[in-house]
């Protein structure tokens, strides 16, 4: 006698199931969690329903659905920082894929109702089923991002795509962790359907499986082709053939996880599905156990979760939400912040000098929402409401409601000074007042405010819109009320805060300026300034330094570095300038180069928005006869960095580990496989990084000699953690 699984299943915990027919829909609601996701004990449930709604002779079909908004969002990453062998990591995956392979061979219709976003294992779950709807929410994102933390997906997912979609589509998904929307899902093959609301879907689900009583999945039909050809296609191998370098041109061997994707798609197309998902589940344990991933996981997933949550937060505060927010300065900063704000829901006053300047910054949303129309991501709608949230203005009366002013004019102390005090006079006494200074010291902008307690440093990042760090700097006199409020405005526009204390440079632009500047330094040296930027690209950094510098600006670094020499002076202190200043100097007051933005820096910029390297370059700075090894122009980009991270966590400049390397990977692109700079230290081990530093340091420096915490960290046997 077969048993009721409706029965069963509703024992289950974060399992519910009702029969309606014989169709039996289950769904997914994790109690506990505020998204499902595929962690400890979900296996085993999961086995245990698929096995009652197998043997269950009433049931005639499946619909796997949420009781959330999302459908599922992929698996526990927790879960994977405790795997110690490849054994493990082997079983971990192929217990799941057990159970979708019985209910993709059960002869019984199973449908993927998902009600949102579906990730990773989420959305390997739905591609074992045999009908896959999706509800059309402009939030709803459908991707493979395993890549993103060095692992592969291990859920079927490099065996099922290539299967459904074809090996190149496929392969482009998985190696660039891209995610989609239902509409662009559906036009790929990748889902079957889309359904205005859940109701729609679970309609168009039952009808579905009345229409399709005896079901196989493709692969699992006689005489089955892969969409396009298998491996040994002619117009596949072309893609195997290209797709590593072309791979490797952007990772420069950095993501083992990208090789093993492409392994496990040529291999496992290559025979049957059963032999293919057992190929992956053995490239999976190579990924989990891999160096990148571990320094991936721990940083990208353990400390930004644990940032998220509000690590640095201080206790004992209420949460505060930002009503309306003053913009000082609609330049290409101010005119990004209030996109953002206004994208949060917050009402924004956009001040300028000019009424022009001020419509200017407002435009500069409807520029980004138009193109979001144009890509179907927004509508007319959204894009009115957002602009209506948005006031230019020219009189600070206007800032009378505010709860929170962000200043972001010109780097000047005496413009910045005369906003505070202008400010000042109309906001409300519990306002906090931020600045948006990359470069300048909080406790001395502080000293123009009647009330330094709630003035606090703001940095963003640019372009705003895209950027996802916000560096909060702690001045000498802020209060933790101020900050608690900060961080609290931070989250809610989306973004990820970091909290620093004040120092010159304050965390990022300090340690981001040691890499453009040692790229500098090296030319001046005498080193090949294409040996220099192929060296900053096998590092993993998105820039090599050359061209970072460009970007950024030759005349803005020579004016940051001029000002400070001001500011030291002025204090009384000594101060040894970068050796890359005297060429900055040169180029930017000899020959007018002052970077991309005037279309000649260290490269020439052409009309076509291309660049080569300024041929006159090698005249100026005659290239040696005997050049460095690539690996020490390598070590000399890396260990530079990350020496002067230590020194601002010995200088409690970073509060914590997380802050440090979140901030170098989110802030200036710090190599990610890396897991962020004192990740980088932790990884090479304390007396490895000390010995080659030293080495380094007799050869190229004092700057290289490494910093006293780590001695002192080496001496204990210690390592960088927040525990």
């Amino acid at each position: 006698m077969s048993m009721n699984s409706v029965d069963v299943i509703n024992a289950l915990n974060h399992f519910s199931a009702e029969s309606d027919k014989g169709i039996i829909t289950v769904t997914i609601d994790q109690a506990d969690r505020k998204m499902n996701v595929i962690g400890d004990g979900f296996t085993d449930t999961f086995a245990v329903m698929t096995d009652s709604f197998i043997n269950d002779a009433s049931a005639k079909g499946l619909i796997l659905t949420s009781g959330k908004e999302t459908f599922v969002v992929g698996a526990d990453i927790d879960q994977l920082a405790n795997i110690k062998t490849a054994e493990q990591a082997f079983e971990l995956v192929e217990d799941l894929k057990a159970s979708l392979r019985k209910l993709e061979k059960s002869g019984k219709p199973v449908v993927a109702a998902m009600t949102g976003t579906a990730l990773g294992g989420g959305l390997e779950l739905a591609l074992a089923c045999h009908y896959r709807i999706a509800i059309d929410a402009p939030k709803t994102k459908l991707g493979l991002p395993e890549v993103k933390l060095g692992l592969l997906p291990g859920g079927g997912g490099t065996q099922r795509l290539p299967r459904l979609i074809g090996i190149q589509s496929a392969l482009e998904l998985m190696t660039q962790g891209k995610a989609l929307h239902p509409t662009a899902a559906k036009d790929m093959g990748l889902i079957d359907a889309i359904a205005t609301d859940k109701a729609d879907m679970l309609k168009q689900a039952t009808d579905w499986i009345n229409a399709n009583p005896d079901i196989q999945q493709p692969w699992d039909k006689k005489g089955f082709k892969i969409p396009g050809g298998d491996s040994k296609h002619p117009n596949i191998v072309q893609v195997f053939s290209i797709a590593p370098a072309m791979s490797n041109q952007k990772s420069h061997g950095n993501y083992p996880a990208i090789t093993h994707i492409m392994s496990c798609v040529f291999e496992g197309c290559l025979v049957d599905i059963d032999t293919g998902l057992e190929i992956e589940s053995r490239y999976f344990a190579a990924c989990v156990l891999s160096a990148e991933s571990r320094n991936m996981i721990n940083t990208l997933w353990t400390q930004l979760n644990s940032i998220k949550k509000g690590q640095s937060r201080p206790n004992g505060f209420g949460r505060t939400t930002i009503k309306t927010v003053g913009i000082l300065g609609a330049g290409m900063m101010g005119a990004g912040i209030a996109y953002v704000s206004a994208k949060a829901g917050i009402e924004v006053v956009l001040l300028d000098t000019t009424i022009e300047g001020a419509e200017k910054g407002k435009a500069y949303s409807a520029t980004i929402l138009d193109k979001a129309i144009s890509r179907k991501r927004s509508t007319e709608e959204k894009k009115q409401a957002l602009l209506n949230r948005i006031k230019p203005t020219v009189s600070y009366d206007d800032l009378a409601d505010c709860d929170l002013v962000i200043e972001a004019v010109f780097e000047n102390r005496d413009i910045k000074a005369k906003c505070t005090q202008k400010s000042e006079a109309v906001i409300p006494k519990n306002a906090v007042y931020a600045s948006n200074t990359s470069t300048l010291p909080i406790t001395g902008l502080a000293k123009a405010s009647t009330r330094p307690n709630q003035f606090i440093g703001l940095h963003f990042f640019s372009p705003v819109d895209k950027m996802p760090l916000v560096e909060i700097i702690m001045g000498e006199h802020t209060d933790d009320a101020t900050l608690a409020k900060a961080f609290d405005y931070v989250l809610q526009i989306g973004k990820t805060p970091i909290v620093v204390n004040d120092s010159r440079g304050f965390y990022t632009s300090r340690v981001f300026g040691t890499y453009v500047s040692e790229g500098v330094t090296m030319l001046g040296e005498g080193v090949h300034p294409r040996s220099i930027e192929v060296a900053g690209m096998k590092t993993g950094m998105p820039m090599p330094p050359l061209a970072l510098q460009d970007e950024v600006s030759l005349s803005l670094a020579l004016h940051v570095s001029e000002q400070q020499q001001l500011d030291m002076q002025a204090e009384g202190k000594p101060i040894a300038m970068r050796p890359s200043y005297e060429i900055l100097k040169t180029l930017v007051k000899k020959y007018g180069r002052e970077g991309k933005k005037n279309g000649k820096g260290f490269y020439e910029y052409t009309d076509k928005g291309e660049k080569y390297l300024w041929p006159e370059l090698i005249n100026l700075y005659p290239a040696k006869t005997e050049q460095p090894s690539q690996q020490d122009l390598i070590d000399r980009l890396m260990f530079i960095q990350a020496n002067e991270s230590a020194k601002c966590y010995q200088e409690n400049v970073v509060r914590s580990v997380a802050d440090t390397n979140i901030g170098s990977i989110f802030g200036w692109g710090f190599a990610p496989h890396q897991g962020g700079t004192l990740q980088f230290i932790n990884a090479m081990g304390l007396t490895t990084f000390i010995a080659r530093s030293r080495e380094l340091a007799a050869q190229y420096g004092e700057r290289f000699e490494p910093a006293q915490i780590l001695l002192d960290m080496a001496d204990k046997g210690e390592v960088f953690s927040d525990d």
